[in-house]
């Protein structure tokens, strides 16, 4: 058994935004008990990410450490069509993929205690995010 949402969500910019309810809530009402719980977001300069959740500072100090690796307006960066946030957020997003899986356990994904879905905007300002769960088994 196969089932397909969308979502969208509008971010503010730069920054991490908690979408583990949303997905929780797809996979609950998917029906199905056992299975996979795949996660994707149509961009390329957002990404997904499993991350600490009750402790904002880890997130805080996520972006501290990708401005080190990727820094807005660096000389080296070729492809600035869209400013000097462009290829920093699309190398951001392929250091932390545009998708990731999650076991489904008992109807729901089975999440670690400390973990959290994220959807993490790399870009400067807001745009909307279009993010498509799929939970696929039995």
């Amino acid at each position: 058994m196969i089932e397909q949402q969308q979502f969208s969500i509008s971010t503010r910019g730069r920054g991490t935004y908690d979408i583990t309810r949303e997905v929780q809530k797809i996979a609950q009402q998917s029906g199905i008990q056992t299975g996979l719980c795949h996660v994707f977001t149509h961009h390329t300069s957002a990404s997904l990410i499993l991350c600490e959740n009750a402790d904002p500072t880890v997130r805080g100090d996520l972006e501290r450490f990708m401005a080190r690796i990727a820094p807005d307006g660096d000389p080296l960066f070729q492809h600035a069509d869209e400013g000097p946030d462009d290829m920093p957020a699309h190398i951001r997003s392929i250091l932390t993929n545009m998708d990731l899986t999650v076991p489904v356990t008992s109807g729901r994904c089975a999440l670690g205690t400390w973990q959290g879905i994220y959807l993490w905007e790399h870009r400067a300002h807001g745009h909307s995010r279009r993010v498509t769960v799929t939970i696929q088994g039995e």
